[in-house]
């Protein structure tokens, strides 16, 4: 088997359901060895199970490719490091990473509490960081070494994270984070040869059934927009060589709409050329916002 990313070993985290498991057969598809990265939990992160990342793996090689299961926590800063070095140690190198995994605990802000905000925050946040940081470990160390690098690293934020989602603070917080932290690893991590971009994707998965349940309960008769699989021919790409001069960059999918977000802008300004005085401002900012664009509504809203 042979393709976009013949010959590249690469991670999807949270790969055993949704879009995880359509990025792994979809690089497996393209010739990659996958290490299909799952702890089996549900939805809201409780639970733990070997059997969905089995069961990838088993997809996987029945379409004639290599793949192992992988249980570590990537929100555990071991567990990443393991994520990493036993992949090495396994394969011999590592050339691309998919930050996926994640969960949700949707609340209202006034009846959310701390667990439900830390949690969603360590798996989705802190899991993109602890697997960056290790494998930007390994390969900065590859290039020091005098080893050709040509590292991809795709990560997974959310039209939550770049308009906001009413019921889901924790998740759009965590997913903007996720995209501030794409830009600054991209510009971090370049002159070692690593490129990392990130995805705001829309799909039916087991995250959108509860914000989009209508929505996506009922797939159409003809083209299926909300399909993840819709979603992994990009990240594949993202994740291949072909990739090399593309950083930085957060792309919205939806069907096979591909738009490249632009984030936030510096729009309408008024400069005084000394300091406002309180009563001053009233007028001034009305002003702004009269000539300003109107923001993206809030998902919810």
């Amino acid at each position: 088997m042979s393709g976009l990313a013949d010959g590249r070993v690469v991670i999807v985290t949270g790969a055993g359901r949704g879009l995880g498991r359509s990025h792994a057969l979809a690089f497996a598809a393209q010739g990659a060895t996958v290490v299909v990265n799952d702890v089996g939990a549900e939805l809201d992160g409780h639970g733990l199970s070997q059997g969905p990342a089995g069961e990838v793996v088993t997809a996987i090689e029945a379409l004639g490719a290599r793949a192992v299961a992988n249980d570590d926590d990537v929100a555990d800063w071991d567990g990443a490091a393991h994520l990493i070095t036993s992949t090495v140690e396994r394969f011999g190198r590592l050339d691309t990473v998919v930050n996926n995994a994640g969960i949700v605990r949707d609340r209202m802000i006034v009846s959310m509490g701390p667990g439900e905000w830390d949690a969603v925050i360590r798996v989705h946040l802190n899991g993109t960081f602890a697997t960056t940081r290790h494998a930007a470990a390994y390969w900065r160390d590859q290039a020091k070494a005098g080893r050709p690098v040509a590292a991809r690293v795709v990560n997974t934020s959310s039209g939550a994270g770049l308009a906001g989602s009413v019921g889901q603070a924790n998740y759009a917080a965590a997913k903007a984070g996720i995209a501030a932290f794409t830009l600054v690893a991209a510009a971090e991590l370049g002159r070692y040869g690593i490129t990392v971009n990130a995805i705001a994707p829309s799909a039916r998965t087991r995250m959108t059934e509860g914000p989009f349940a209508e929505m996506m309960a009922r797939p159409p008769a003809g083209f299926d927009a909300m399909d993840p699989d819709n979603v992994s021919p990009l990240v594949v790409w993202l994740g291949s060589d072909e990739a090399g001069d593309v950083t930085g960059r957060v792309f919205d999918l939806a069907g096979g709409r591909i738009c490249l977000a632009e984030g936030w802008t510096l729009g309408p300004a008024v400069d005084k050329g000394d300091r406002w005085d309180p009563a001053e401002l009233g007028p001034a900012v009305r002003k702004l916002l009269d000539s300003a664009a109107a923001p993206w509504p809030v998902y919810g809203t």
